[in-house]
């Protein structure tokens, strides 16, 4: 661990990462942002759980599974930030550890990846489509009750190689495609009303120790604040309704005008019968208060019962 007495200008701030292509090149922009903010940053690669194990779904292996090793390696002292994939984050707070940031949020839609660049309409009757998110599962089939949807995990490319092997297409995050150079391979971006991403996808988390108020303090500087009230609202929600970053839930949030934050938020049915779906005003400011309110009109509208026991 570095020298308290160091000064910011000495310190090296030690940023943990997962050792995909996606997590590095993420760690790597806060990296070269702190760099240019004039604080000496590199990275560290953490092993996760989700490393290892790359046969069984997400929900499977555990909520927050690509975020425990890192968090242990923040508290243990082996690196002095944790960069993650905001969506992944458990949405109880950690009382000893901060979000000192959340940078520019990228696109946050869903991209479909096909063959012959087929949108997911053009897809063929029966088609079959890689996803193993319970949430993209509902909306798909929502739209497409057709579609033979099958579970598909390990890196974008591996992900995407299943297409012309033996999948039609594949539902992939934007922001891996844009953040690592590959969104010339989408063959379109799903709109938000058609497939709803999940809460705070498309943003990053920069977490610290709360104890280390100097780095706390340097990180902040790469706060983009609406980003973060947008990210913040969105899971919220989830936190209202006691759901898991996995759970059959979406959320998407924007700015409209100077303080006007306008949540919109949805929960569904696993086989794509049913949905509600709410959308709410309140100030950029208030975003824990916006996401509460959309949590409990969900609530009241039999949110529950929509979902089953599908992860709650």
């Amino acid at each position: 661990m570095s020298d308290s007495r160091e000064t910011d200008a000495q310190r090296t701030i030690r940023i943990g990462t997962r050792g995909s292509e996606l997590a590095m090149t993420q760690a790597g922009h806060v990296r070269d942002a702190l760099i240019a903010n004039g604080h000496p940053a590199e990275l560290v690669i953490i092993k996760t759980a989700g490393d290892h194990n790359r046969n069984d779904p997400v929900q499977k292996i555990g909520v927050g599974v690509f975020t425990q090793a890192l968090r242990l390696a923040l508290r243990n002292g082996d690196c002095d930030v944790a960069v993650h994939s905001f969506k992944d984050l458990p949405t109880a707070g950690e009382a000893d550890l901060t979000i000192a940031a959340v940078p520019p949020r990228v696109d946050a839609r869903e991209v479909l990846v096909s063959r012959n660049n087929a949108t997911l309409r053009e897809l063929p009757d029966g088609a079959a489509v890689g996803t193993s998110a319970p949430r993209r599962v509902s909306q798909l089939l929502a739209i497409r009750p057709d579609l033979d949807l099958r579970p598909v995990r390990g890196n974008i490319d591996t992900r995407m190689n299943r297409v012309h092997e033996d999948l039609d297409a594949v539902v992939l995050a934007r922001a891996g495609l844009e953040r690592t150079g590959r969104l010339n391979r989408a063959a379109e971006s799903l709109a938000i009303s058609d497939v709803m991403p999940a809460p705070a996808q498309g943003a990053l988390a920069v977490e610290c120790r709360s104890s280390d108020s100097e780095l706390v303090a340097a990180v902040a500087e790469l706060d983009d604040p609406h980003s973060h009230a947008r990210a913040v609202a969105e899971r919220q929600v989830l936190e209202v309704l006691q759901a898991g970053c996995t759970a059959p839930v979406g959320a998407y949030a924007h700015v409209n005008g100077g303080d006007e934050l306008v949540l919109t938020a949805g929960v569904f049915a696993i086989d794509g019968t049913a949905g509600i779906v709410r959308t709410a005003t309140g100030n950029v400011l208030e975003p824990v208060q916006l996401g509460t309110l959309i949590g409990q009109r969900l609530l009241e509208a039999g949110a529950h019962e929509v979902m089953g026991d599908t992860l709650r």
